[in-house]
């Protein structure tokens, strides 16, 4: 992808390209026919040929036993081939499926490279059927095996060896990039490959912006600090959100609220299960959060009594999701409607924004879902008010 002049951004694989071969490199494909007469080429990984030349100026490009090696692979054809190894299997075939980025979440401002590759295989064999591989690997991906539980854990330790550090770094007078920087330094030092996504280091009434990433406020005492942040390791995710003091001491009122949005993580985490729906989950959630919003003085009984059912009350004060799937991609792939199955890993990120006090509050950690309910995979992270203000202190 351009970026300025003649800057590209950096290379970063298809998460479902990945996911499928392990492979981290530019203009690769997988090409699976299970029904090639051939048995050699039922399952096919495509890279581009080596070049010593474009080595000398890009690196170091796989050799075909390196691939093999990564992938379990074993037939490697070069990109610079494929199209006339291509043309006999699909005239042997009747359907094609091809991949695309199926994510609820995507931006697409320009044509992609898949959407390219597919409006020329239908110019070019246009009496085929074609089907969706991306419903397929979805499904797939969703439920996790355990050895990415395992990396995602990694990441998440890593995560949480960060945060602490925080802890000790924070007070009046530093700067949100300098924050940043430290969460970058973190992550490389423990061999993480950098952050998952741009981190949000907002402190005051910037907390209220959920997407903040300018990061570029003094951090002033008095005032709380929202930080979403996670580390990559293996291309998979972590994605933690704390609210801290910048002084180290939480006020009352502060405490207040934290407790509350504290309460009801909590209680997002107990009704986190197979079978319910992301749908289903967060309108339970947000019957809490209604009651819980009342206590601290934000909605009054008449706010719930006549509210909107399509725009409700509590939503002036928690207007976002309050879990989305986690894994390869930091928003990763899943449904929303349907029952969620075991294997599966979420956030659980409930906040509490208030506009009249300037306050913005979110707590987030990352559950694996089992078949007996979920495990906390971010349990040993400093969560509660005492807990935070004790590593402050120090």
């Amino acid at each position: 992808m351009p970026s300025n002049g003649d800057a590209i951004y950096k290379f970063k694989q298809n998460s479902d390209l990945f996911w499928l071969t392990g492979i981290e490199q530019e203009d690769t494909m997988l090409v699976l026919f299970p029904g090639n007469p051939d048995p050699k080429y039922r399952e096919v990984l495509v890279l581009v040929r080596p070049n010593e030349l474009k080595e000398k100026w890009d690196g170091h490009r796989l050799r075909a036993a390196e691939a093999r090696a990564i992938s379990g692979i074993e037939t490697i054809v070069w990109l610079d081939v494929l199209d006339g190894m291509l043309q006999p299997w699909v005239h042997s075939s009747d359907i094609i499926y091809l991949n695309t980025n199926e994510n609820d979440r995507k931006a697409n401002h320009v044509p992609v490279r898949d959407y390219r590759y597919a409006q020329m295989m239908k110019g070019q064999y246009p009496l085929h059927e074609y089907k969706r591989s991306a419903k397929i690997l979805k499904e797939l991906r969703a439920v996790k095996a355990p050895l990415e539980i395992e990396v995602i854990q990694k990441a998440v330790d890593i995560t949480d060896n960060t945060f602490r550090r925080l802890l000790q770094f924070i007070k009046p007078g530093v700067m949100e990039y300098e924050i940043e920087a430290e969460i970058f330094h973190s992550f490389l030092s423990q061999r993480a490959s950098g952050p998952a996504y741009g981190s949000i280091i907002a402190s005051g009434d910037n907390a209220r912006i959920l997407h903040y990433t300018e990061n570029k406020r003094e951090c002033k005492d008095g005032d709380l600090i929202l930080m979403d942040f996670g580390a990559e390791y293996g291309n998979y995710c972590a994605d933690l959100t704390r609210t801290i003091p910048v002084n180290g001491k939480f006020t009352k009122r502060q405490k207040t609220v934290y407790n509350a949005c504290l309460h009801l993580h909590h209680y997002a985490a107990s009704i986190l299960k197979p079978g319910i729906s992301i749908i289903d989950y967060t309108e339970k959630v947000g019957d809490e959060a209604s009651i819980v919003f009342q206590k601290i003085g934000l909605l009054k009984k008449s706010d719930i009594k006549n509210e909107d059912r399509e725009n409700r009350a509590y939503r002036k004060y928690l207007y976002h999701g309050i879990s989305h799937h986690l894994g390869i991609d930091v928003h990763d792939l899943g449904t929303r409607t349907e029952p969620i199955k075991a294997g599966m890993v979420f956030t659980v990120e409930p906040g509490i924004y208030i506009e009249e006090e300037q306050m913005g509050i979110r707590i987030e950690n990352n559950f694996w879902i089992t078949k007996n309910g979920n495990k906390d995979l971010m349990k040993n992270i400093p969560i509660t008010v005492e807990e935070i203000e004790a590593l402050m202190r120090r």
